[in-house]
């Protein structure tokens, strides 16, 4: 019973050394304790502010990263535009100048019809005419084979002729 009901002695001893241990632990370890406790809780409040201000820049790069994803998307459409315009003025260009050329092959063609066909009519007149010169031919031969024939022709000939 004695340890459940101490002393005045034991609890004089006990509070002296108490105190003593609590003056050299305040004397030289209470300090570098506080002070490295100090320098944990800035540490930690270093970091917190790290992570914020890191935080803070992810959150403004993020949002450069989308303005810059947009630029290019508008870009990328503006340019896509153009590529289309271009498309579209040149197919009406190449229909233009295909118009254009088969107008002038049509063109070109009628007149080669023209002049072919001027040319078979002047060719079938020569031919008449060669053939007309000579059925006359023949003609005038027959009509005039013999010496009574001719002369009858001559006379008819003088006939015909009124002299002023």
């Amino acid at each position: 019973m004695e340890l459940v009901s101490p002393g005045i002695g034991l609890i004089f001893w006990m509070t002296l050394s108490f105190l003593i241990v609590l003056f050299i632990l305040k004397k030289f370890a209470w300090k570098p304790i506080m002070k490295s406790l100090h320098e944990r809780e800035d540490t930690i409040d270093e970091a917190l502010h790290a992570a914020d201000r890191a935080r803070e820049d992810m959150k403004k790069l993020k949002f450069d990263n989308e303005e810059l994803l947009k630029q290019a998307k508008e870009e990328r459409d503006e340019i896509l535009k153009a590529a289309r315009k271009v498309k579209d003025s040149i197919i009406e260009e190449s229909k233009i100048k295909a118009n254009e050329e088969a107008n002038r092959i049509i063109e070109s063609a009628k007149e080669a019809i023209e002049n072919e066909k001027l040319a078979a009519i002047t060719d079938l007149k020569n031919q008449l005419a060669t053939l007309s010169i000579d059925i006359a031919e023949k003609l005038i031969k027959e009509e005039l084979s013999t010496n009574i024939k001719q002369q009858d022709y001559i006379k008819k000939l003088v006939d015909e002729v009124h002299f002023n």
